[in-house]
């Protein structure tokens, strides 16, 4: 038989509703996704110091700066110099260069600019050429987000800095993130076997804070070659290098951003003296 709710009295009718919205689970605020389109790009392993990384980095400033995309910044993921930061000649003219990109650009530490041997000094000195061992910013919505991650992979501690300490206080359920840093965490094939990257203990602890939050990718450098992992349900780019170690050519990443997944294009950069042999020589200054 129908119900006639105006028979009803009012207070059982609030009553339920109210028992209703008690008992319901708690549900996670839903993240508003849709509509959001940019691009941003990754440089890594410049390894400044190197008379032909000085020039390649020339290039991608100069090509980076004439496209044609809505590109909101540009990170670096690590070794900006080759064990060399401490020469400030170097880390300058290096800087000086990345200065000239007409676009916003953050930096991650690597493991040959703040090194375990020197690390209170190399720290000192990269933070004052190219900013904190943690940064965020935020573009269209997205938190994009630097840290340096080479104590937890590599298993030592820094004064005063716990990168997971850290970065879980940036991440967030509300804000989708993209996370960036030097050294994949997944174990590195070379030489036909597979080898260890990180200390064991600081990789679970790693996969278990970024699949805890809303975190899109993670984009990483160091390896000199492209490769794509999954961190549990978080995917991991990792890009080919600038640096011409191991026979490289030269190369830089286009991002695309749509709707909370992240696409890629790899873009490889030829000088014009290469043609004719005139490779620029090593120079440390």
């Amino acid at each position: 038989m129908p119900v006639n709710l105006s028979q009803i009295p009012i207070a059982i009718i609030l009553s339920t509703l109210l028992w209703s919205c008690a008992s319901a689970p708690d549900m996670a605020p839903e993240v508003n996704e849709e509509n959001t389109h940019f691009y941003f790009i990754q440089i890594t392993d410049t390894h400044f110091g190197d008379a032909n990384h000085f020039a390649r980095v020339e290039k991608i400033v100069e090509e980076v700066n004439m496209l044609p995309l809505d590109v909101k910044c540009v990170v670096h993921t690590g070794d900006v110099t080759s064990d060399n930061i401490m020469q400030d000649s170097i880390a300058s003219r290096g800087l000086s260069i990345l200065n000239e990109l007409k676009f916003p650009i953050h930096y991650v530490a690597g493991n040959h600019d703040i090194m375990k041997k020197d690390l209170a000094s190399t720290r000192k000195q990269f933070e004052k050429y190219f900013g904190p061992l943690i940064t965020v910013q935020e573009y269209e919505g997205v938190q994009f987000v630097t840290v340096f991650t080479e104590p937890l992979a590599r298993g030592y501690m820094l004064d005063g800095y716990d990168p997971l300490v850290e970065l879980e206080a940036i991440l967030s359920n509300d804000m989708p993130s993209i996370v960036f840093h030097h050294s994949p965490s997944p174990d590195d094939f070379y030489r036909n076997s597979m080898h260890d990257s990180w200390e064991k203990d600081g990789l679970e602890k790693w996969e278990q804070l970024l699949n805890k939050y809303n975190v899109k990718a993670v984009m990483a450098g160091h390896y000199h070659r492209d490769e794509h992992h999954w961190l549990g349900d978080v995917p991991l780019y990792v890009s080919s290098s600038v640096g011409s170690w191991w026979g490289r050519q030269g190369s830089y990443r286009i991002y695309e951003y749509t709707n909370g997944k992240v696409g890629y294009r790899t873009q490889y950069i030829q000088l014009e003296r290469w043609k004719n042999g005139q490779i620029p020589t090593l120079i440390w200054e």
